[in-house]
């Protein structure tokens, strides 16, 4: 759906416009004009299928981990299927949130029709902002979780589908607290740019593997605040 999507509004893979988009990301979105990025129906839609384009590979984890405990406990397929249920449910009412506020950015100018930032102060500070929850005790704490989501397993356990459902919530909830801001970055280099999208999906994917994520949140949040200083001063630098 998203390359679909970007494609017919005229965009490349990193999110550029051609000549007929170029002039789209100029009009009014308070023109009276169903334009599916000035809309709350479609931007939901968008965003529920980039969410699960982006986290259907950090789920993969969890869902082993499920998987395990049907062996050594009595997990069942219906709860993990309930598992899968909570977890997409509670991105889909991210999705909500984040359609809301790409609303509030259109028509507070600070991005235009495309999705496409017009302000380099305002993808500096988004960077910083994200770069610096990276440091802070609430990234810990859920990083902790979506990182080894066995212990949260074991000590949320449910059986049945009802019950794969609570523990999907839980660790749906922990997800959104860990990677948000990944998702938000979307704001700062382009909602449209697949490749931009891409790459945050995939420092999703390596803050969870198993052996090393812990050792990149911190890593991660100083490139994003040295990216900051870079498009806050790319002007100056070309």
């Amino acid at each position: 759906m998203m390359v679909s999507m970007s494609t017919s509004m005229g965009l490349d893979v990193l999110g550029r416009p051609d000549a007929m988009a170029e002039m789209m990301r100029r009009m009014d979105p308070r023109m009276d004009m169903k334009m599916p990025m000035a809309e709350f129906g479609p931007l939901v839609a968008m965003w529920a299928a980039m969410m699960a384009a982006m986290m259907l590979p950090t789920l993969v984890p969890t869902l082993r981990a499920y998987e395990d405990l049907m062996v050594s406990a009595n997990g069942t397929r219906a709860g993990w299927l309930g598992v899968i249920a909570g977890y997409f449910l509670v991105w889909v009412v991210f999705a909500v949130v984040l359609a809301g506020v790409q609303l509030a950015l259109l028509f507070g100018g600070v991005i235009d029709m495309l999705g496409i930032v017009t302000s380099r102060w305002f993808a500096a500070a988004l960077l910083i902002a994200v770069g610096l929850y990276q440091f802070t005790r609430a990234k810990e704490v859920c990083h902790g979780v979506c990182h080894s989501p066995s212990i949260y397993f074991l000590g949320h356990w449910r059986t049945g589908f009802a019950g794969g459902v609570y523990m999907g919530l839980g660790l749906g909830a922990f997800c959104v607290g860990c990677c948000w801001g990944f998702m938000a970055l979307g704001f700062a280099g382009g909602v449209m740019n697949l490749a931009w999208m891409g790459l945050a999906t995939f420092f999703m994917v390596l803050e969870k593997l198993p052996q090393i994520g812990h050792y990149l949140t911190k890593p991660m949040g100083v490139g994003l605040i040295l990216g900051a200083g870079v498009v806050a001063g790319w002007p100056q630098i070309s």
